[in-house]
């Protein structure tokens, strides 16, 4: 039972994702080739609320559900691995259709071949995990 509320959150999550039309090909097509602003419109207000968050938590305190305070550990500065990174991403997205967030709300939906892509990703992350100690960070 302790586990349901994740389930709900992702169901929501889901439900949000799809009626959004955050998970639509053509969407994501036309943020690509900019041609629209309804996806940089959702990703701006996501960035803009999740800082807003932040700051909130920082401001306030906000403590977790056992207690503990929230603590948000700062990242390392640096510019090509976030350069590399995101370009792999891009990359990834862009090919896929998707972002990983949507991956399994799209086979939600019905489209089964996107669980090729979700043993991409998952292959992909474990992959990272062995090379992560010998990559330039």
């Amino acid at each position: 039972m302790k586990v349901i509320k994740f389930f709900l959150v992702g169901i929501f999550f889901g439900i949000v994702l799809v009626k959004s039309e955050a998970v639509s090909w053509y969407r994501i097509y036309e943020m690509f080739k900019f041609q629209s602003f309804h996806m940089y419109g959702i990703i701006g207000s996501a960035v803009f609320f999740g800082a807003l968050f932040v700051w909130l938590f920082k401001v306030f305190g906000v403590k977790n559900i056992e207690g503990n305070q929230i603590y948000l550990i700062p990242k390392d500065s640096g510019f090509i691995r976030y350069i590399v990174g995101g370009t792999v991403f891009g990359f990834g997205w862009a090919l896929a259709g998707a972002c990983p967030g949507p991956l399994y709300v799209l086979f939600g939906t019905g489209v089964i071949s996107m669980l090729i892509v979700i043993a991409a990703a998952v292959f992909g992350t474990f992959v990272y995990g062995v090379l992560k100690n010998k990559l330039p960070h």
